[in-house]
């Protein structure tokens, strides 16, 4: 009897979790549109091992979408205080996103910035940029990242610059 009360407590639905099956189920569940059922999760894997990093970037994605977007600010934050150029370059990129959507364009400005200073082939942050320079009425420095961009494979930027600037591609860099 006893040989089975063992057993039983280990197959127990109960057993602790660890931090990367919390973090696989938040996956499971951000990607079935489950957000927040996903931002639980994330969190549980954090507070698991506050080190996962993927973590903290897959939460600032949900809350991104679920429009919490100081939340999703404070996750990307987090990103970009560490010593991983890859989360921190990601970090900035997608702190630009929040700052843009919530009308602070100049701090978006600074963040992509921060991501083109880590990885300056980041096509996405030149086109992103450029769309806050515009919404700050800096049309020259916003053509200059939609070149840049567009440099870089950038589909998205190769449209606006055919649709505002037709003979963008055969003029000199």
């Amino acid at each position: 009897m006893l040989a089975f009360a063992i057993l039983a407590s280990l197959a127990s639905p109960c057993a602790a979790q660890s931090a990367e099956e919390y973090y696989n189920q938040a996956l499971s569940k951000q990607k079935a549109g489950e957000l927040e059922e996903a931002v639980r999760l994330y969190t549980k894997a954090i507070n698991k091992d506050d080190r996962m990093i993927m973590a903290y970037q897959m939460r600032g994605a949900a809350w991104q979408k679920m429009r919490q977007l100081q939340q999703a600010f404070d996750d990307y934050t987090i990103l970009i205080e560490q010593d991983d150029p890859y989360f921190r370059a990601v970090g900035y990129f997608n702190r630009g996103i929040v700052n843009d959507i919530a009308g602070r364009h100049t701090e978006a400005i600074n963040d992509f910035t921060g991501a083109l200073k880590i990885d300056w082939k980041m096509g996405a942050a030149y086109f992103h940029r450029a769309v806050a320079r515009l919404k700050s009425r800096d049309s020259t420095g916003a053509f200059k990242d939609l070149h840049q961009a567009a440099r870089r494979g950038d589909t998205d930027a190769k449209k606006w610059l055919d649709l505002l600037s037709p003979g963008w591609r055969e003029a000199k860099p």
